[in-house]
């Protein structure tokens, strides 16, 4: 009776030439993982004289598919409650026109989240992810700072559209214009701190933007 070996081989069992390929191999991961680790490592500790001279490499190979958001954990945590609010101006079909009042977008996501054990990203990001990504690429007077900043607004435009649309228009007519703003609202210290803060809001406010049939959901029209 002819017997068959274990089908699972020791590497001295293998040829010098499939060792040699395995231990190449085995090195080459051993290089790319410790160059991973290296590169997240200088980016996330604080600046030495490394990161400072190799800054433009380490943030290419970073972003964007490695940035690290988790300011719950950095060495200087947000201190600042950011609110997204939004109103309108609506055209009614008899021709009148009013605006709205002022709704809370970030408001609206937090009692989503509120209590739910699994919140979804939109949720979670989108507003709060978009509203960065507008407030970076724009300056103080509100005007877009190139191409990123025009997209970081359309973006803003089509959120506020596809979450409003509805019951803004729940009685008929159509949105002609809106208008955001951020409020920003330093974070209470704990009751043993000492650290003395202003409990003013600050608003951010931009101006009328006009609406388009490039900001309104997929199907609906601005008639």
């Amino acid at each position: 009776m002819q017997s068959y070996g274990d089908e699972s081989r020791p590497l001295a069992a293998l040829s010098l030439p499939s060792r040699i390929v395995i231990g190449v191999a085995a090195c080459a991961v051993a290089v790319i993982v410790a160059i991973h680790l290296a590169m997240m490592f200088l980016h996330v500790a604080p600046q030495n004289t490394l990161s400072k001279q190799q800054g433009s490499l380490i943030s290419d190979y970073v972003y964007p598919e490695y940035e690290q958001n988790w300011k719950l954990f950095a060495p200087n945590p947000l201190q600042q409650n950011v609110a997204v609010q939004v109103r309108a101006q609506v055209r009614a079909e008899d021709g009148s026109s009013r605006t709205t009042g002022w709704t809370d977008l970030t408001a609206r996501d937090g009692r989503a989240i509120l209590h739910n054990p699994l919140p979804s990203h939109t949720e979670q990001n989108q507003l709060r992810r978009g509203w960065e990504l507008f407030v970076n690429s724009h300056n103080a007077q509100g005007r877009p700072i190139g191409a990123r900043g025009e997209l970081a607004e359309r973006y803003i435009r089509r959120i506020v559209m596809f979450r409003m649309q509805g019951e803004w228009t729940a009685a008929g007519g159509r949105v002609e214009r809106i208008q955001v703003r951020s409020r920003t609202a330093a974070v209470s210290p704990p009751p043993w701190s000492t650290e003395k803060i202003s409990d003013k809001p600050v608003y951010r406010v931009q101006p009328w933007w006009q609406i388009t049939s490039a900001d309104l959901p997929e199907g609906a029209n601005s008639q």
